[in-house]
């Protein structure tokens, strides 16, 4: 099975946490009669208490032979950082504007993070049944905003869809109403590119983001890079800094990957093996931190860190 992996972002109250939602009902995640308006996406008390997605939610769908893992970001400016480490997951991004409103200025702030880390953008306009839409308008001003950011020719010739999350469709053209959004999973698969990654080399894995359990303690999660893991092996977590073969044996953290998840519409799914190209969750670890690198113990190379310029929320996992 093929993987792409994608964030969706966009700013608060554009439709992202709908639309997500319309995606898991039609890949068969939901049951038929199961209300979006649940906003399962956001289930931390503080989101339900203002509406808004804060915390990453590392999420799949399965369309076709393709595995899609869907990471929901937060829209919000106060936690740019959030969305900072999970774009390092994934290998495009669905850009969701309101049909009315255009690209406002937390989306340019997550655009630019997209488009210098060389993601592949699809731009979703939404709610284009509103009556006061401006369609053409704001496909403008998106290109606008591309290039603003300094986007590369590839990226400035990303695909635009016309959707309404609130009544599940997408279409290719402005002036066609589908009755699914086929066209946005069959756009993504398209456009977004699989995982560059290597599946024959020694296990590697960046922690992009931290999950908790009462059962297991701190998870972490992120995408493979290179190698495979299985539940019962043992792996290194290495220290943060510089990029390269961390060779003091005594810096390193050893220990046996106790659980190994993968996602499945909503839920962790517990799996024995997970291959280069998926994002996981894993626990075994006592010292894990965002940013520090999961590897084989025979080959402690650690990955890139991850640079957060904005504060985030403070999560206590106690």
């Amino acid at each position: 099975m093929s993987i792409r992996n994608i964030a969706i972002i966009a700013h608060v109250d554009h439709g992202k946490t709908t639309l997500v939602d319309q995606m898991f009902r039609q890949a068969g995640v939901f049951r038929e009669n199961q209300a979006v308006e649940e906003r399962v996406m956001d289930s931390n008390p503080l989101e339900k208490e203002r509406g808004i997605t804060i915390l990453a939610k590392n999420t799949a769908v399965t369309w076709g032979d393709t595995k899609i893992n869907i990471v929901d970001t937060p829209g919000h400016a106060d936690f740019g950082g959030e969305v900072e480490r999970i774009l390092r997951m994934v290998d495009g991004v669905v850009l969701l504007v309101d049909s009315a409103e255009g690209p406002m200025p937390q989306t340019r702030f997550v655009s630019r993070k997209a488009l210098e880390l060389g993601l592949s953008p699809l731009v979703v306009i939404n709610k284009v049944d509103r009556p006061d839409t401006r369609i053409e308008e704001v496909h403008d001003e998106v290109l606008e905003l591309f290039m603003d950011l300094e986007a590369t020719d590839e990226q400035l010739d990303a695909p635009f869809l016309y959707a309404s999350g609130r009544d599940g469709w997408a279409a290719r053209d402005p002036e066609t109403k589908t009755d699914s959004l086929g066209d946005l999973f069959d756009t993504i698969i398209e456009h977004v590119p699989a995982p560059s990654v290597d599946p024959a080399g020694p296990f590697q894995m960046l922690i992009s983001t931290l999950d908790y359990s009462s059962y297991v303690g701190r998870i972490a999660v992120g995408r493979i890079e290179r190698g495979s893991v299985r539940v019962g092996e043992r792996v290194a977590l290495l220290p943060l800094g510089d990029v390269g073969m961390v060779t003091d044996e005594t810096a390193r953290e050893s220990a046996r990957v106790m659980k190994l998840y993968t996602f499945s519409g909503l839920e962790r799914i517990e799996v024995e093996e997970a291959h280069a190209g998926d994002i996981v969750a894993l626990a075994g670890f006592d010292g894990v931190e965002i940013g520090k690198t999961v590897t084989d113990p025979a080959h402690p190379e650690r990955l890139t860190g991850i640079a957060v310029e904005e504060p985030t929320l403070s999560v206590d996992f106690t």
